[in-house]
């Protein structure tokens, strides 16, 4: 497993490293953002480990403009603020994890290993489900895109996946708590706003302009598609 650091203090970029090296993974340190983006385009990795505040092009840009062209490699983002905003901004940019500085080496070995898992899960299984649909709705999982009644929707990463997850269910209901662990892993708070936000999201992408209501809350239980 190869891991991309994207730090532009030494002295952090060096203590990541070591101790992803003592967990025996491979890594490879980079300290601007126009450099990083160069390396992203030639090389793979398992994993990406990104400051928000770098010199050349700030982590933010850096992430949205990689998930472009790569849907599936995990990205952790670290920064200096905590603030609920800034957590949604790194998440619609196509971020998988957020840390805030400082924090502890173990908690991002453990968070890094728990995105190999999760992604490793999905590889599995992306073959299988590679076309989903549910009422008008089709998304096509291999290329990450979504239609309804022959139109491309498009959708920012987190808004994928929280449809993606519905669309699995099959109308069935589920969990606020539930999508925010499945999603976001263990680094939210679940009685945060952030699923009520992206579900708002969804509703003015995906119903209003289609004069529908298909994305449906129960108040006190989660979310659900009406298929009706």
């Amino acid at each position: 497993m190869k891991v991309l650091i994207i730090e532009d203090d030494p002295t952090l970029s060096k203590n990541i490293s070591d101790a992803l090296r003592a967990e025996n993974l491979n890594t490879e340190c980079v300290y601007e953002g126009r450099l990083a983006e160069r390396i992203l385009k030639k090389h793979n990795f398992d994993c990406i480990v990104m400051d928000i505040n770098l010199p050349g092009k700030n982590g933010f840009d850096l992430c949205k403009d990689f998930r472009q062209y790569n849907t599936s490699t995990p990205v952790i983002m670290l920064t200096a603020f905590g603030e609920l905003e800034d957590k949604i901004h790194g998440f619609d940019c196509g971020a998988d994890d957020y840390l805030t500085k400082p924090f502890y080496m173990r908690e991002l070995i453990l968070r890094v290993k728990s995105l190999f898992k999760r992604f490793k899960g999905n590889d599995l299984t992306s073959e299988n489900s590679s076309h989903l649909s549910a009422d008008d709705i089709t998304l096509i999982d291999s290329q990450k895109k979504v239609f309804r009644q022959g139109k491309e929707i498009s959708l920012t990463p987190r808004e994928y996946q929280v449809l993606r997850r519905l669309i699995e269910k099959k109308g069935e209901i589920v969990s606020k708590a539930d999508l925010i662990k499945e999603i976001w892993g263990n680094s939210f708070d679940a009685n945060t706003n952030t699923i009520e936000v992206y579900v708002n999201f969804l509703r003015n992408k995906l119903d209003k302009p289609f004069d529908k209501k298909t994305i449906k809350t129960k108040v006190g239980y989660g979310y659900y598609l009406d298929l009706k």
